[in-house]
Parts: C-alpha cells; sequence; structure tokens
C-alpha cells in the first residue's frame, strides 16, 4: 500500500501537470503520512539532499557555460569545426555535430548546447537550402553529446546519488570514449540523410584559415583541458574545478574576446541562479523519494524480480535500458538520476556491472529521453530554435534516433568503450 501512495500520488501530481519538485515532495510526504513516521523526516533528508560539497560544481559549470554562451565562444567553436568537417557530405550537418562536442566540453549541458550551436547554425543550415527539419533533428540529438564529455553536471548528480561512493573523476574520463563515439554514429546518419536529399559540402578553407580559426578558437578549447586535467590529474576538486570555469571563462570574455557586455553578465547571472534553485530543489525532494525507496526496500525487491526474468546480464541490461528509455520520455534527466541510480544500481552491481559503466549508460540513455515527447525538454528547446512544430521534427528524427540507440547498445555491451580510458589512470 505504501508503494501504492508513493507512485500513485507522484503520478497523478506529474499527469496533472504540478512541477517535477512538487511531485516527488508531496508524495513523499504523504507517504510518510501513511507509513506514522515524523513529517519532519521529509525536511531532514531534503535538506541533507542538498547539502553536499560536490553539488557546489553544478551551479559554477552551469555558470560558466552561459558565459561562454554570451562571450562568442560558442560562434568560434562552430567556425573551427566548419573548417574541419563542413567538406564532408552534409557539410553543415556534420560541422553541427563537432561543434556541439567543443561546445560540450565548455557546457556539459545539453540544454545551453541546443539553444547556443542551434541558435548559430539552424539559420545559417536553412539559409543554405537544408531543410528546417534536418537542421533541428541534427541539433536535438547531437546536444546529447553535452551530457558525455566532461564537465557533464549529470554526471556529478549520478556520483551523489550513488552515495558519493563513485569517483567523478572516472564518470568525467568514462565519458568521453562513448560520446565521440554518439558523434561518429550521428555524423553517419547525417551523411546518409544528406545523400538521400542531395545536400551539398561546403568549399575547404584551405591549412591557413583553419589555423586561424584554431588559434581563435584556442581559449575555449583551453578550458576543456583545465577542466578535465585538473580533475582527472587530482590537482583539484570537481568543484574546485568549476570555480577556476567560472574566473577562466570571465577573463576571457573580458580581457580576451573583449564581448561579454554588462547586460550579458547580468543575464548570466541571474540565468545560472535560476537554473541553480530549480535543479537543487528537484535533487532535494529527490533525494527524500530515493530514502523513501531505499526504507521501502524496493531496490532489494527489483532486484529479485529481474532475477526471476533472467540470470543472464545481457538480457538485465537490455530490460534496465528500455525502462530507462520509457521513463525517459516523460520525466526530466536530474530527478530521475536521483530517483532511479538507488533502484537500478543495485540491480547493476548485483549482476557484475561496473558502477562507472553503469552511470555512463544511464546518462546517454536519459539524455535520448531528453531528445524524445512528451516531456523532452532538449526536443522543445530545438524546435523553438528551429520554429517548427515538434510534430515536423519527429516525423524525420528517427535516423537519428536510431543512430543515438545503436551507440547506446554499444556503450551498454561493450564495458571496454567506458572503462578503458579510467583504467589508464589507475
Amino acid at each position: 500500500m505504501e508503494l501504492w501512495i508513493l507512485f500513485g500520488t507522484f503520478t497523478f501530481l506529474l499527469l496533472i501537470g504540478t512541477p517535477v519538485a512538487f511531485c516527488l515532495g508531496v508524495s513523499s510526504f504523504a507517504t510518510v503520512l501513511y507509513l506514522g513516521l515524523p513529517p519532519v523526516v521529509i525536511f531532514q533528508r531534503l535538506n541533507s539532499g542538498v547539502s553536499v560539497f560536490a553539488l557546489m560544481a553544478i551551479p559554477f559549470f552551469i555558470y560558466a557555460g552561459d558565459l561562454m554562451v554570451r562571450g562568442d565562444i560558442a560562434r568560434r567553436l562552430v567556425a573551427l569545426a566548419g573548417s574541419l568537417v563542413g567538406h564532408l557530405r552534409g557539410g553543415l550537418g556534420q560541422v553541427n555535430i563537432l561543434a556541439s562536442v567543443m561546445f560540450g566540453g565548455v557546457s556539459g549541458s545539453a540544454a545551453a548546447d541546443a539553444s547556443a550551436v542551434g541558435g548559430l547554425m539552424v539559420p545559417q543550415m536553412k539559409a543554405r537550402g537544408y531543410g528546417v527539419d534536418y537542421a533541428v533533428n541534427i541539433t536535438v540529438v547531437g546536444s546529447i553529446i553535452a551530457l558525455m564529455i566532461p564537465p557533464s553536471h549529470n554526471m556529478i548528480i549520478y556520483s551523489i546519488s550513488a552515495g558519493g561512493r563513485i569517483s567523478i573523476a572516472d564518470l568525467f574520463t568514462a565519458g568521453i570514449i562513448p560520446g565521440l563515439l554518439l558523434a561518429l554514429c550521428l555524423m553517419v546518419a547525417a551523411w546518409v540523410v544528406a545523400k538521400q536529399r542531395g545536400y551539398p559540402t561546403e568549399a575547404f578553407p584551405g591549412l591557413r584559415a583553419m589555423g586561424h580559426l584554431f588559434v581563435s578558437a584556442v581559449p575555449g578549447l583551453i578550458l576543456i583541458a583545465i577542466i578535465f586535467g585538473g580533475v582527472r590529474s587530482g590537482v583539484f576538486t570537481a568543484s574546485e574545478s568549476s570555480n577556476i570555469a567560472v574566473v577562466y571563462a570571465l577573463l576571457v570574455t573580458l580581457l580576451v574576446y573583449r564581448t561579454l557586455s554588462w547586460e550579458d553578465f547580468k543575464e548570466a547571472t541571474f540565468a545560472a541562479v535560476r537554473t541553480t534553485a530549480m535543479v537543487l530543489m528537484v535533487i532535494g525532494c529527490a533525494a527524500s523519494f530515493g530514502w523513501l525507496l531505499a526504507y521501502l526496500k524496493v531496490p532489494t525487491a527489483m532486484v529479485s524480480l529481474l532475477q526471476g526474468v533472467s540470470e543472464n546480464p545481457l538480457v538485465i541490461l537490455l530490460l534496465l535500458n528500455i525502462v530507462l528509455l520509457i521513463l525517459g520520455t516523460f520525466m526530466d534527466m536530474s530527478p530521475l538520476i536521483v530517483i532511479t541510480t538507488p533502484i537500478f544500481l543495485p540491480v547493476a552491481t548485483a549482476f557484475g556491472v561496473d558502477p562507472v559503466h553503469f552511470g555512463v549508460i544511464l546518462i546517454l540513455n536519459l539524455g535520448i529521453g531528453l531528445c524524445t515527447p512528451p516531456v523532452g525538454a532538449v526536443l522543445f528547446v530545438g524546435c523553438a530554435v528551429g520554429r517548427i512544430p515538434i510534430s515536423q521534427a519527429l516525423q524525420t528524427i528517427w535516423p537519428f534516433y536510431g543512430a543515438a540507440v545503436a551507440a547506446l547498445l554499444l556503450v551498454t555491451y561493450v564495458p571496454a568503450l567506458s572503462l578503458w580510458l579510467p583504467s589508464l589512470f589507475h
């Protein structure tokens, strides 16, 4: 009965349009009242959920990414990407994907990537004769590359949701090869669709022009090296890295590029505060929800249930992926990480899956959910940028969905893609 109250209340509130944080908090509160536990336990769990030092990294990474967006970094990275892959079939589509790889290493946010890269690329692609649906679909699915490449704040949320036992540095490292694999799969899909539609290639600008564009983009690329190199080497923690990223972003945009106005600075600051407040509210309420799941022994029951279905880890991983893909279509990513990690991580580890490997699977899987209706936040952003209805984008997005799912299956069943690079640092 307790589980019916917990999940029933949550589902009902979600269906009537209640914000996710309140769905989690109210359903947890109702369940605690039914159990006869002191209601104050909900607020204690909420407070402990956000009183984690590692969470300090999230607002500062968000802030650094927003400063970079408004400080002209995205345009320079897009220009560099154009010189590298613009000459391939479907040139601007390939540029869009590679730009997402580069900008993802700066922002760590799929929504920021879709907004920044899409805002630059979609109008250019429309002007060059590309279908607006093609431009939007590449922007939307390509943006989830940002979730895999450092500094992905969702990796930090996963580490905290796992009890802080998983190294953030290992997670950052583990996501690099899967992120590049996802980019490769999407570039193949973009090439195939572009060939079918007869889209053009761009002229190769020459090595000299490429060199100039690289030099122009170097300050933005250095930020990627600072974040990853510092955390991976142990010189500073993820939280310290995020603070350094903000200071560096300010120095570059104010003193090097001189593109950040006072208005842009204020807007970036207020936007980071708003986003942080929303994220932390969700994390706190999800911590209460997750505590109740553990109290009601849901993870143990889930392990027993799946063991009754199959003892084969390959089958279990497939089932977990299917469940996560379905859940990802109905909820945003951050609360899902906090809710599903305590349930599914014990299941995965019980069948011999490394926690770092499972984290990469989880992030990529839920990233695909961000591109899927009815609650596909990144899909909404991409369609808003391209000014097309979601129904129009969904008619032709399937090759890119297929490429993302193919990357997910490879990452799921080839653990070395996630674990080889972190093993080099141990």
